[in-house]
């Protein structure tokens, strides 16, 4: 679904353009989860805010279904990894911002986005701030809020980053339902090879800094993916991060 050309980006600064991306070229299969990984500064969220178009690369290109993507795209949705939340709205008003955005009336916004809301256990705080949240609860709000979008297409940096252990986890287990639930494309950026390995169908290595580039690939076995109880021990998943964290220390696993 989502295909990545010879994609090379840069940001200006006084002392001369900083690379950010180097020739990466990658496809991220439609309705399946893709995770990318790779350390700071190697340049995950530059592809991410790339493939929303929300910035134009300077070389190569994004394309979707065989579109290339010029700027921000109806039925692609974001959850930044803190979020984005606007504080001066309610839990409702956050979640039904693409409604607003397409001019949808309040009282229908509200009706169309509660469901959504409910789903996720959020229907009793509605009309609560953002900052009177915990953790967990803000990143489903950002979850509302792409959904209400309907999209094809979830891009996530980094979403659980900033949640506790326990926390991530049950965010993680939640993710896996609401893909169940509503097919979608999924390509989620992440620090944890654990992360990567259990949520994601492939799991795509970037290396370098300034620029960061792509430097592997590796499918999940579907037998260690997405299943409950003692997974970490297959010998499938066990071997699948060892190799994914040979690749980030740039030797061959």
């Amino acid at each position: 679904m989502v295909e990545l050309r010879d994609l090379g980006l840069e940001y200006p600064a006084p002392g001369g353009p900083v690379p950010a991306l180097r020739s990466v070229s990658a496809v991220f299969p439609r309705g399946q989860v893709s995770a990318i990984v790779g350390p700071s500064g190697c340049g995950k969220t530059s592809l991410i805010h790339a493939a929303a178009g929300l910035i134009r690369p300077t070389s190569g290109e994004v394309l979707i279904d065989d579109e290339p993507v010029r700027g921000v795209r109806p039925h692609t949705a974001v959850i930044f990894q803190h979020f984005g939340l606007l504080p001066w709205r309610s839990v409702v008003e956050n979640a039904a911002l693409p409604l607003a955005i397409r001019h949808v009336g309040r009282a229908r916004r509200r009706r169309l986005v509660m469901p959504i809301l409910d789903e996720l256990g959020l229907a009793p705080f509605a009309d609560f701030p953002p900052d009177r949240l915990s953790g967990g609860m803000k990143q489903r709000v950002a979850l509302a809020r792409a959904l209400a979008a309907e999209p094809d297409l979830l891009l996530m940096d980094e979403p659980f980053s900033s949640l506790d252990a326990l926390t991530r986890e049950s965010a993680q287990e939640f993710l896996l339902d609401v893909r169940r639930l509503r097919p979608m494309t999924v390509v989620l950026v992440t620090h944890s090879i654990d992360e990567a390995a259990y949520l994601a169908d492939s799991v795509f290595v970037m290396t370098g800094r300034n620029p960061g580039a792509m430097t592997a690939r590796f499918d999940i076995p579907e037998n260690t993916s997405r299943s409950s109880g003692d997974f970490r021990s297959k010998p499938g998943y066990v071997e699948a991060c060892a190799r994914i964290r040979a690749a980030l220390k740039g030797s061959a696993p």
